[in-house]
């Protein structure tokens, strides 16, 4: 298969953020110390922090033992988003995606409850997925609205992970917006294999984080186990409205297109939304790349309207 040409794919706006990145947060990361990896990412995150919206307000909580964050505005929110944050399962937290959730909150008049789950190595599978189920379970008892689920890439494998274990719940999530998701796809082709040393993420680092998740485990205990990988699941019925964001130039794009197919087959509304001359993380490129503002005004108008749905 052949490689593709990022100089041509990539534009020069996304080349800079890439750049800036990797001046804080360098391919060689995944061979420091996870304290050292988080020490970089939670620094990378603060040079890209924009702040809160004017007027949204954020509050940290306890649900039922796993921190959160919730966002509010002046105006009355007619649905909530409940988000997971990226970063591998191994980095990230509440902080990092700070400004995100807060913009989410601003745009789409929702909510936002950002989760705080435990991470690895220290907490290997399901440990964050039971925390994600622990504040899907809080939200449903505290607030009588209508629920979205977003993540995005660990993120969003957990949220999808929420979507399939919570089928049937007589407060079931209304839909789901995964951004860049891994969610367990064929690591021998399509994607991973054609853009496996792609920008920002490559198959290499995937493997690491599968690595750290997985902890003394093998991959083999959760084979057919959504809550480890989303698509290995058996059942796609009954799922929520789902929209998929994947980057082209990303090792996990391909996961997102295949997702919504089984979904589509299935009987359920999704649709996924490849995002031309992106690649992984690229949400933090939004104050600064054209393509990335483009993208998240689409992100956006997918959850609000799933709200008016």
């Amino acid at each position: 298969m052949s490689k593709p040409d990022y100089e041509q794919i990539i534009d020069a706006e996304t080349w800079a953020f890439i750049r800036r990145t990797n001046d804080y947060y360098p391919p060689d990361t995944i061979d420091a110390s996870v304290e050292r990896q988080r020490e970089i990412y939670d620094a990378m995150c603060r040079e890209f922090f924009a702040g809160l919206p004017q007027g949204v307000m954020a509050k940290d909580q306890a649900a039922d033992g796993v921190p959160v964050r919730v966002y509010t505005s002046a105006s009355a929110a007619q649905s909530v988003l409940l988000y997971f944050h990226g970063g591998g399962f191994v980095v990230g937290g509440l902080q990092s995606h700070d400004d995100v959730c807060a913009e989410l909150c601003c745009r789409t008049g929702c909510t936002v409850i950002s989760a705080d789950y435990r991470l690895c190595p220290e907490h290997p599978h399901p440990a964050a997925y039971d925390d994600a189920m622990t504040a899907y379970r809080w939200v449903t008892k505290n607030y009588n609205l209508p629920l979205i689920l977003c993540g995005d890439s660990a993120g969003g494998n957990l949220a999808a992970a929420v979507a399939h274990s919570s089928r049937g719940d007589i407060n079931a999530p209304v839909g789901q917006v995964l951004i860049y998701p891994g969610l367990g796809g064929d690591r021998t082709k399509g994607s991973y294999v054609r853009h496996s040393d792609a920008p920002m993420l490559s198959t290499r680092e995937i493997i690491f984080y599968e690595q750290m998740r997985l902890g003394t485990a093998s991959s083999e205990n959760y084979t057919d186990d959504p809550r480890y990988a989303p698509l290995w699941d058996t059942d796609f019925s009954g799922l929520p409205k789902t929209v998929v964001f994947t980057a082209e130039c990303d090792p996990l794009c391909d996961d997102g297109e295949v997702y919504c197919k089984k979904l589509i087959e299935a009987g359920v509304s999704a649709e996924s939304i490849e995002e031309k001359g992106l690649v992984h993380g690229y949400l933090r490129g939004r104050g600064s790349v054209q393509r990335v503002r483009e993208s998240f005004d689409r992100i956006c108008t997918a959850i609000t309207n799933m709200c008016l749905s």
